[in-house]
């Protein structure tokens, strides 16, 4: 039976405070509730799986550090979203300005026209799905991810994301026309 906005609520601002409050059991038990889903976005938002091991660590050491800000604007579930999303956001422009800096040139857009893309592609290799979604920018790979792969709502985006419900829809849509040019499909 589905808890009332008011209970949930209570309940998401109780977790917080027990967490901040130092609540080694509590901690332990919204890690065990949220780590799985926060692991997937990591892995999709990082280089390897090793980096995807790094971010949901950085996440839950921030979860930690913050959680005495949960202030019960939004679920708890989706408060750890947004954390999770915008810290691995932060790390992927951060390592997108090293590579600029190392290469001392930043990937600029191709003058030349689109080629038309080639035959469809009768089933999608997954290493190829993979790659197409990390060649994407970050707030679309975000948007793409949370809505795509996770499955929530362009409100739900919107939220964790701290971008309009139309952003939302707006990068989902890029994404998706991004990843079908990357693998030559229409």
């Amino acid at each position: 039976m589905p808890r009332s906005p008011e209970v949930q609520w209570r309940t998401d601002v109780e977790w917080a405070t027990r967490v901040a409050a130092g609540d080694g059991t509590a901690f332990e038990q919204l890690y065990q509730q949220h780590a799985g889903r926060l692991y997937n976005l990591a892995s999709r938002m990082a280089a390897t799986p090793a980096d995807a091991d790094d971010l949901l660590q950085e996440i839950f050491l921030q979860v930690y550090r913050k959680a005495g800000s949960f202030r019960g604007d939004s679920s708890l579930g989706t408060w750890l979203y947004r954390l999770a999303m915008n810290h691995c956001l932060d790390v992927v422009r951060s390592r997108q300005a090293r590579m600029a800096h190392v290469t001392d040139s930043m990937d600029e857009p191709d003058a030349s026209p689109v080629a038309a893309p080639g035959p469809a592609l009768g089933a999608v290799n997954r290493l190829d799905l993979e790659r197409a979604i990390a060649a994407l920018p970050p707030a679309c790979r975000a948007a793409f991810l949370l809505h795509d792969v996770e499955g929530f709502g362009h409100q739900e985006v919107a939220t964790i994301l701290g971008i309009s419900e139309g952003t939302s829809k707006s990068q989902v849509h890029k994404a998706r026309l991004r990843i079908r040019a990357h693998l030559g499909t229409r």
